[in-house]
């Protein structure tokens, strides 16, 4: 299934601006907020009150404050759990963000939920290989499409590996921004829902590649809602598609997202699903990132729990 409505969050304890990513992350901003951590914290629990308020299974683990990892409410980038029990790591461009990949989390995943395989790629770090989890790849779980644009933190070569060991086919193409620059992580200017897919189209320069975009996405019988560039760079193609414990589907993004859509958008995306934002101000400016790269799903079937009377 393309939803779940079992989320990973991870609660940070020293969210900062990360000068390690910002290299190539044009959606960061330096900031002289001395209180980043209390108000990203602030905000990381009005958003999960949010969603459980919305009958989401979010389960919170607390980060630690040793080793140092000022990203770590983004874990979507270096994990990625799948229907057929399998856990995959992937290799991080920032070295400060592979400390990410912290066992206690795993176990606690484990201990709920039926890990069957564990498939480590962090190893393309030796070679300055990087694959950012579903930052680099937006899947199409339903028809095992696994699109990625191009960029330092994605590369074709652990691409392949990804698809060997899942299954997934690559559609592959290059998206840049208003300077030229290509776009660090899929996942800012396109969302893969079960009916549709929001995306920039704008940011495909290449003719063919666009026209090649489309077509797979009107194969899968996907409609297509294009954003702007402008919206695009208030997070808007940063969204992700759950469900709640009924079964009810919910598009979830950042405030600044939603106020940047206009009605005919909020209109046509209503039509499939309810939309629920809320303000992560000072984690999108510091971090780069926003609502979908804070929550990792889980598509992991649940432990059956045997009780003895």
């Amino acid at each position: 299934m393309q939803t779940t409505s079992h989320i990973l969050m991870i609660r940070p304890v020293n969210f900062n601006f990360n000068a390690e990513t910002a290299v190539n992350n044009a959606f960061q901003v330096a900031g002289n907020d001395k209180d980043a951590q209390e108000k990203a914290l602030q905000e990381f629990d009005r958003f999960v009150t949010l969603l459980v308020a919305n009958g989401v299974d979010v389960i919170v683990i607390n980060d630690t404050p040793e080793p140092y990892t000022p990203d770590s409410i983004f874990p979507n980038n270096w994990v990625s759990f799948h229907q057929d029990g399998k856990v995959i790591f992937y290799p991080m461009y920032a070295e400060n963000r592979r400390l990410e990949r912290k066992q206690h989390i795993i176990d606690a995943v484990g201990s709920t939920f039926n890990i069957k395989q564990q498939i480590d790629l962090s190893q393309y770090e030796s070679e300055n290989i990087f694959l950012e989890g579903t930052g680099s790849l937006v899947l199409d779980r339903d028809h095992k499409i696994a699109y990625a644009c191009l960029s330092p933190r994605t590369h074709e070569k652990a691409l392949e590996d990804f698809c060997i060991q899942t299954g997934y086919q690559a559609v592959v193409f290059t998206a840049t921004d208003s300077k030229g620059l290509k776009i660090y992580h899929t996942n800012v200017m396109m969302c893969v829902a079960d009916q549709y897919v929001v995306i920039c189209l704008d940011s495909i320069q290449d003719k063919n590649e666009r026209e090649r975009i489309e077509s797979v996405i009107c194969e899968t019988g996907k409609i297509i809602i294009d954003i702007t560039p402008g919206q695009m760079n208030h997070f808007a193609g940063n969204m992700l598609q759950v469900e709640n414990k009924t079964g009810e589907k919910l598009l979830v993004m950042s405030s600044q997202a939603f106020h940047s859509l206009i009605n005919e958008q909020i209109k046509t995306l209503e039509q499939y699903n309810k939309i629920i934002h809320s303000p992560l101000t000072t984690i999108e400016t510091n971090g780069g990132g926003s609502a979908r790269c804070m929550m990792a799903e889980i598509h992991l079937a649940k432990i059956q729990k045997s009780f003895e009377l």
